[in-house]
């Protein structure tokens, strides 16, 4: 019983500190994409030869930049039409284009980042310092943002329903565009802390060894950690319950107006019908929830987790977190005849101007 209790001390102990003498500890909370893949890739050596599991993420990121861009290219096509930009939803989705292909881009520096500071140890330790401080809070205000964005569609949906022939379209559009520039100043001031918490150290992690390994690596104060574990968790998961709440108010909302207009029909039948009509706004953010929750556990690990345990179910939550950033073509504009239409105008008006 005392072996066991000590053989499990010593694996957290190992989990928890890096060094030959366990000189820094290296976490604080979450799993980043450097505590997933950096016991697997193997220094000094050239990427034809790293492990299959290296090889293979390195195929799927790049899969997943080349649907990212092509999600965005199609987005662009059909949100660039003014008809749409008359009101804030077209905007904030034109917007969004651009940040999910942003936020899928930063998703690859950050990936090819990790593999090849953690294949090549010559390179200039101003660089990996740098990366280290800028690239991850990088990726999270474009994930942020991308996420609030579709957020800000839902709720201008929402305020369409409740405000109908009273509905400002010139309003919508003037807020729209001061929440464009005023949202990333607010995501950046909520996770301005982030770089002065990440430092890089030079390290050896095993006794005799004359390799350095370099570790990035995030250190709390109980305090700073309690509110990064709720900024983590709002910008996470806020903007799913937002889509998921102004869903419902449409659907309802629409149902009783409906009801108080054709009196000959119960309200529980309009409801169903606008169920029916509007499931797409009810699926949508329940599949953005379901691919955010591996990223939301994964940020709240607060343990010393060792992911090299389940490494494959680690890297399948990371890299499936972001997914929501390719989908936003599929989501927003192939569910809706007036977005189809505007891109099929668009993509053909593209198209004669490219032949001409």
């Amino acid at each position: 019983m005392n072996d066991h209790a000590f053989l499990s001390s010593a694996q957290i102990l190992t989990s928890c500190f890096i060094g030959q003498k366990c000189q820094f500890y290296k976490k604080s909370i979450g799993v980043t994409l450097d505590d997933i893949l950096r016991d697997e890739i193997q220094p000094n050596i050239a990427f034809t030869d790293q492990t299959i599991l290296v090889k293979i993420n390195a195929a799927t990121t790049m899969i997943m930049f080349i649907g990212g861009l092509i999600n965005s290219i199609l987005s662009l096509i059909t949100f660039q039409s003014k008809d749409l930009r008359q009101v804030g939803c077209g905007i904030y989705l034109l917007a969004s284009s651009i940040t999910s292909f942003l936020t899928i881009s930063m998703f690859t520096v950050k990936f090819w980042f990790v593999v090849l500071t953690q294949m090549n140890l010559s390179i200039r330790i101003s660089v990996v310092r740098g990366g280290c401080v800028s690239i991850e809070p990088l990726l999270k205000l474009c994930l942020y943002l991308d996420a609030w964005l579709n957020a800000c569609v839902a709720i201008e949906r929402a305020t369409l329903v409740f405000r109908g022939v009273n509905f400002n379209k010139k309003r919508s559009q003037h807020i729209a565009r001061w929440i464009i520039i005023i949202l990333p100043f607010c995501v950046m001031g909520s996770i301005v802390y982030e770089p002065a918490h990440r430092e890089l150290h030079e390290v050896n992690t095993e006794t005799n060894k004359v390799n350095i390994d370099r570790w990035c690596v995030t250190r709390y104060s109980p305090s700073v950690q309690q509110y990064n574990t709720i900024i983590l968790f709002f910008h996470l998961v806020a903007p799913c319950i937002v889509n998921l709440c102004s869903a419902l108010f449409i659907i309802f909302g629409s149902a009783q107006q409906r009801s108080t207009a054709q009196t000959r029909r119960t309200l529980r039948e309009h409801i169903y019908d606008q169920f029916s009509e509007h499931k797409q706004l009810l699926i949508s953010p329940i599949i953005l929830l379901i691919l955010s929750l591996p990223r939301v556990i994964m940020s709240m690990l607060s343990e010393c987790v060792n992911p090299s345990n389940h490494r494959l179910l680690f890297i399948f939550g990371y890299f499936i977190s972001f997914t929501p950033s390719m989908l936003i073509f599929i989501v927003f504009v192939l569910p809706s005849a007036l977005y189809r239409k505007a891109f099929q105008e668009s993509f053909r008006r593209w198209r004669r101007l490219i032949h001409q």
